[in-house]
Order: C-alpha cells, then sequence, then structure tokens
C-alpha cells in the first residue's frame, strides 16, 4: 500500500427519508459523490443514517402503539451484504473514496435490529461492519446487542481508521482496545448533542492522540414524510431541540485536541478538513496510552474477538469421526451377537 501523509475528510450533516431505505441510499450516493468532487479521501455518515434513526423512543411511551413503526423499520433495515452495500460499494468505487456509514441492520431472516456501521474502501469492497455493542436506554427497545467481533480497524494509505457509535466512546476499554491496534483517525457516528459531547470528542482526539470526526444527522420536523403512519405522533415538538428531531452537531478535531471544524448545528451541511499524519506521530511523543504512557506488568485488558451466533448448526460432515466409527463398531458387535 502506497502510503501518503495528508487526507481530506468530509463528515456528512445530513437528513435522512424516515424508515425509507431507498429515499435515503439515493441521498447518500449523491452526497458521496458531492464529497468526492470537493477533494475527500474519506466520506463519513452518520449514525443509523439508512433508513434513519426510530425516533419514537424519544418522543412516545415505550412499547405503546409502536408496533406499525417497529414493523416499518424492520422492513427498510439493512441486510448486510445486499442491494444497499453493493449500491454504497459502486458509488465508493466510482468515486475512489472510502465511506463510513451508519445503517440500522437486520439478518436475513431476523427481526432484531442492529446499529452498524460499515466501512467500503475505495475499490468498492465491504471491508468491515461494527455492531454497536450497548444500545443506550430507550434505544434497547429497537437494537440488539453487537459482539467482539465486529470491533474492526481500517488500513488505509493515510493510516488506520476505526471509531465507536454514539455512547460508546464513553467505554474506556473499548476505546483502549482501538487505540491499541494504533488507530490514526476515529470516526464516532452519534445522535449526541450540546457541547458535553463536543468535549468527549476532544478528549478521545487527546487521549488516543488522533483525529476525531464525530458525525451526526440532521432533521427537521418538517422533513418527517407527509406520508409517515401516524405522523403527527411520531416526533412531539415540546422536545428540548422543538422541531429539530436531529439538530446535528458534528465536529472534526485534531490529535491535540483543537477544533478543526464544527460543531455545526441546525444546519445540513458538510464539514471538510485535512489530516495531516505528521501530526498524530508529533502529539504521541508527548502521550501514547499503548506506549510509553502505558504499564502493561500493571494493567492488562482482555478482549474477547470471537462472533457469538445464536445458533451454530454441526452438520453430518462436521462430527468427529469417532462417533462414526464407534457407530460402526456398534454394528459390528449386534452382528456377532
Amino acid at each position: 500500500m502506497i502510503t501518503v501523509s495528508t487526507m481530506r475528510i468530509a463528515v456528512v450533516q445530513a437528513g435522512y427519508e424516515l424508515m425509507d431505505r431507498a429515499a435515503t441510499l439515493d441521498r447518500t450516493l449523491e452526497l458521496i459523490g458531492e464529497a468526492a468532487r470537493g477533494g475527500a479521501g474519506l466520506v463519513a455518515f452518520p449514525e443509523v443514517f439508512i433508513p434513519g434513526t426510530p425516533i419514537w423512543i424519544d418522543s412516545a411511551p415505550i412499547w405503546e402503539d409502536d408496533a406499525q413503526w417497529y414493523a416499518l423499520l424492520v422492513d427498510q433495515a439493512v441486510i448486510i451484504p445486499g442491494p444497499v452495500t453493493d449500491a454504497i460499494g459502486r458509488a465508493a468505487r466510482q468515486a475512489g473514496v472510502f465511506v463510513v456509514v451508519g445503517v440500522d441492520e437486520r439478518e436475513p431472516h431476523g427481526a432484531t435490529i442492529f446499529n452498524t456501521t460499515c466501512y467500503f474502501g475505495p475499490d468498492g469492497t465491504l471491508l468491515a461492519r461494527h455492531r454497536k455493542l450497548v444500545p443506550t436506554g430507550s434505544e434497547r427497545t429497537v437494537w440488539g446487542m453487537g459482539d467482539g467481533s465486529t470491533l474492526p480497524v481500517i488500513d488505509t494509505p493515510f493510516g488506520r481508521v476505526s471509531g465507536l457509535t454514539c455512547w460508546e466512546n464513553y467505554m474506556p476499554l473499548a476505546r483502549f482496545h482501538l487505540y491499541a491496534q494504533g488507530v490514526d483517525l476515529w470516526i464516532a457516528p452519534t445522535l449526541a448533542g450540546g457541547d458535553a459531547w463536543i468535549a468527549t470528542m476532544r478528549h478521545i482526539a487527546r487521549e488516543g492522540r488522533c483525529y476525531v470526526a464525530g458525525v451526526n444527522p440532521c432533521l427537521h420536523a418538517d422533513q418527517i414524510p407527509a406520508t409517515f403512519p401516524d405522523r403527527d405522533r411520531v416526533w412531539r415538538r415540546d422536545q428540548p431541540d422543538g422541531d429539530w428531531v436531529e439538530p446535528g452537531n458534528s465536529v472534526i478535531v485534531d490529535p491535540n485536541g483543537n477544533l478543526l471544524a464544527g460543531p455545526a448545528r441546525h444546519e445540513q451541511t458538510i464539514l471538510w478538513a485535512d489530516l495531516d499524519q505528521a501530526e498524530v506521530r508529533a502529539a504521541r511523543r508527548y502521550f501514547d496510552p499503548v506506549g510509553h504512557y502505558h504499564r502493561p506488568d500493571v494493567f492488562q485488558l482482555t478482549v474477547d474477538t470471537r462472533p457469538r451466533p445464536t445458533v451454530t448448526v454441526i452438520s453430518p460432515a462436521q462430527r468427529p469421526a469417532r462417533s462414526a466409527r464407534t457407530m460402526s463398531e456398534l454394528s459390528s458387535d449386534r452382528h456377532r451377537q
């Protein structure tokens, strides 16, 4: 892989078409092209951007008259791999960019949804995915939990890319696991708003001595489709941000915690920054959380990266050969008798 010292990133703060996978995918493809024309080498999208946030979890009593909304979420969720990831891969290849995008994911025959971040290479390959480990609060009524097998770190010509989703970023051991793999650019798709979240992004940048891109959606109540089921009930305008279902809060931070772009709020926009890997290396001379500022003789972290499937099927061909011999021996014994 040819190494480059600098890379331009584009952080896309946009609105989705609520629970409309096809329309939101079209918007995503357009924005990938726009970011690429602006010179981006990597384009990052918000948490569960396709087909959008199940916003009723914060605006209606839990499990009260939400059946049709959840059914719609299951219907519009993304299966990986599938037509959605194929289309994003083609767009990434045509644009020649890395793409990071959040989706509501489900298994082909499942009804549990996962909050998943997908990583695509500039050749169109789906490089990896990350399922959020712990949904937060009311999110647990719509999203399942990921496992340790989906904590990827992606090699790029610029450096190594990874990150966590929303409040996962408050999990110190998860952060340390990724720091230990040499993350240079940390992507944090999120729904979190306010100045406290910006402080978190700046802290991670200083702690990991890496660039951090926090990526939020931005959606006004007027953008909820007129045909959405029970539209008047799915969002209450007396919420803290009023008519802003998703107020935004995207930001790009350098390895010393300085703001390079944002925070952007109450507008759909693209944030840009030119990243220099030399800044990452220089910042780590002061503090390297998994190098000269770590004490492995005092602290150790064990990470289980095995997948945890719901069912493990063992076919006849996979059974131990000893079992087959035993059956044969039993058959011979019966014959001799």
